[in-house]
């Protein structure tokens, strides 16, 4: 099919912006600290930063980056790049300068929407890329002046299924690897978070989730397709939250378990004066958990997903039978990983041969997906792609069980990738790290299960002999460089168990760290 033809015009999220700029043109689309602007205000800006971009010689498919935390800079990149037929690189604020800049090399970035408070990480970032790439700071001289003068500016997307964003998460190996998302995944991946969330005209979405997360797990298009509120946090602050949904309306947020823990624990916490809409993505969250959120008024549902779906394939879907059943037993229902959302093409739980486990909550099997909401594969690496894609199903690395009602749940992960915070830390790249240091002969990282994080990772650790050297010091070793949430809880010493092919048996280490009471030493 080709754009020439009959009733067809190629799927792009952009295109929402676009109509709400008609539809809801004088209602609030951005609230940023004390600066707000209308729908139709957010489509000029928008098209304005994309004439910008095309002064400064970017072109269709050239990469533009932005770091930046929630604001209203980062929810105009999500429109007026593509606008300028460009690719967004939405980058993790939480990761070093040289993390960043193999991103920004890997990416072949050309432009940096920097925000004013990330000027030096971003600058650094950019040395540290080997790169010449323009750097353009979110203040009056540098991103307003661009957009002061620019002529508006909006391509036309005639390929669908052309790339409309790179967004990087960790692989196994500890390089990142850089998810190519296309304009139709995006598109129908927004409707499917609009539908299943209730997004409205009435709506006010609150940003507790990084927009650099899966591009917000498009709701940075989906908020704007339903005419609701883009309310821009800077940092998750408890008592701010609980003050915009007491003061300011808000409808809607997302988050991981770990922001919810801190909200019911926050001395701000008191019961929503109307009912607020919660996704929870990452470890599922406790039944104790989803009871106190209960009580405060905010309903949550579960979702999962990863990088590769554009955020939340799976949604655990509420069936009103549920509300029936004992709070335990509806909990317990509530925190498993669930069914394809209404855009999914599919979800199978697969053993080692590919075949279809079956639906009865025990046999262990590898999550597979499929759908207009997979990517379209990994930038520059086709032998990893090709390592995920079994006859056009995209393997999770996930494992898990189907039950009888086909729901899935997720039982263990075959990365090995630990989830904290929300945020995926590469087991190999910490391992990595520590083998760096002089005094250490092997690593091994797992997961512990921590109240607040999730789980976090924990460091077990062999040393040369003769060597000596404190936890407290591998731990400022791996500081230096990776990001902070990748730095090992704690460290501990000793022989690690192996099979007699020498092959380390994590699933020893994790199983002694879940046996035991308290917080890992």
């Amino acid at each position: 099919m080709t754009a020439a033809e009959l009733g067809f015009v190629a799927l792009t999220p952009t295109a929402f912006l676009r109509r709400s700029a008609v539809v809801f043109a004088d209602r609030t689309a951005v609230v940023d600290g004390d600066r707000r602007w209308t729908y139709r205000q957010l489509l000029d800006r928008s098209a304005r930063l994309a004439g910008g971009l095309r002064r400064l010689d970017v072109g269709p498919g050239d990469r533009v980056a932005v770091l930046a935390p929630n604001s209203a800079m980062v929810v105009e990149a999500h429109h007026g790049v593509p606008f300028a037929g460009a690719v967004l690189v939405a980058l993790n604020t939480r990761l070093t300068a040289g993390e960043l800049g193999y991103i920004l090399g890997h990416a072949e970035a050309v432009v940096l929407l920097v925000d004013r408070s990330l000027v030096d990480l971003g600058r650094a970032a950019v040395a540290a890329s080997g790169r010449t790439i323009e750097v353009i700071v979110a203040d009056d001289d540098g991103y307003e002046a661009l957009l002061a003068d620019a002529p508006p500016l909006v391509e036309p997307v005639d390929d669908e299924r052309s790339l409309l964003a790179l967004n990087y998460t960790s692989g196994t190996t500890g390089k990142p690897k850089g998810v190519r998302y296309h304009h139709r995944g995006a598109y129908l991946q927004s409707l499917a978070m609009a539908f299943h969330s209730g997004l409205g005209p009435e709506s006010t979405f609150l940003w507790t989730l990084p927009m650099f997360h899966c591009n917000g797990w498009c709701f940075t298009w989906a908020v704007t397709a339903a005419g609701g509120v883009h309310r821009c946090l800077r940092a998750i602050d408890p008592g701010e939250v609980w003050r915009a949904i007491h003061d300011e309306g808000v409808t809607h947020f997302d988050a991981a378990p770990t922001v919810l823990t801190m909200l019911v624990a926050d001395p701000a916490a008191a019961p929503a004066p109307a009912p607020v809409t919660v996704a929870a993505g990452g470890a599922p969250p406790s039944p104790t958990l989803l009871d106190r959120m209960a009580a405060l008024n905010l309903r949550v549902t579960h979702l999962y997903g990863l990088t590769e779906t554009f955020g939340p394939s799976v949604i655990c879907e509420q069936q009103p039978a549920w509300r029936g059943l004992p709070a335990a037993e509806q909990a317990q229902r509530q925190a498993r990983q669930g069914v394809p959302n209404v855009l999914g093409g599919g979800l199978r739980v697969l053993d080692d041969d590919g075949v279809d486990v079956p639906a009865d909550g025990a046999t262990l099997g590898q999550i597979a997906l499929r759908g207009n909401n997979v990517m379209a594969g990994y930038h520059l690496d086709p032998e990893a792609t090709a390592a995920v894609n079994r006859d056009g199903w995209f393997l999770t690395g996930d494992l898990g069980v189907l039950n009888t009602d086909g729901y899935v749940e997720l039982k263990d992960r075959a990365k090995d990738i630990v989830i904290s915070g929300g945020e995926n830390v590469s087991t190999v790249e910490v391992e990595q790290a520590l083998c760096a240091h002089p005094a250490v002969s092997e690593a091994a990282v797992v997961g512990a299960p921590d109240e607040l994080w999730g789980e976090v990772p924990v460091a077990f650790v062999t040393l040369r002999p003769g060597a000596d050297v404190t936890a407290e010091e591998l731990r400022a070793h791996v500081r230096t460089r990776l990001a902070g949430f990748k730095v090992p809880k704690a460290v501990r010493f000793g022989e690690l168990p192996k099979t007699s092919t020498g092959k380390i048996q994590k699933y020893l280490l994790r199983a002694g760290l879940t046996s035991e009471r308290g917080e890992p030493t």
